[in-house]
């Protein structure tokens, strides 16, 4: 496995999606988050295993279409996003929910 800077690694992870669907894969240990488009799937690795402390088992990404919006008479795109799926080793989803749901 390549290595990589670990302080380049923290910049690729955007933030974590919470929606209806990633919480249904919680159950499953899959956790979903916003990446850098250029990132690849063994630097979302990397970067995930060095940010939690946690072992990754596998990493699927979606690259979704641009969505068009319109201002007045503008018309323009949304941003570019990648959305990066990440399966977490079992035993390992204590310490991911600790970081990304703190107890208030």
């Amino acid at each position: 496995m390549p290595s990589f800077d670990p302080r380049d690694l923290a910049d690729l992870v955007r933030r974590p999606i919470v929606t209806e669907k990633a919480t249904i894969l919680m159950e499953q240990n899959k956790y979903s988050f916003e990446v850098i488009p250029k990132a690849s799937k063994p630097e979302i690795k990397a970067a995930i295993e060095d940010l939690f402390q946690v072992k990754v088992v596998k990493v699927n990404t979606i690259l979704p279409p641009r969505k068009k919006r319109r201002v007045g008479k503008f018309i323009g795109y949304k941003p570019q996003y990648k959305r990066a799926i990440v399966t977490v080793a079992p035993g390992d989803e204590d310490k991911i929910r600790q970081v990304l749901f703190p107890e208030v």
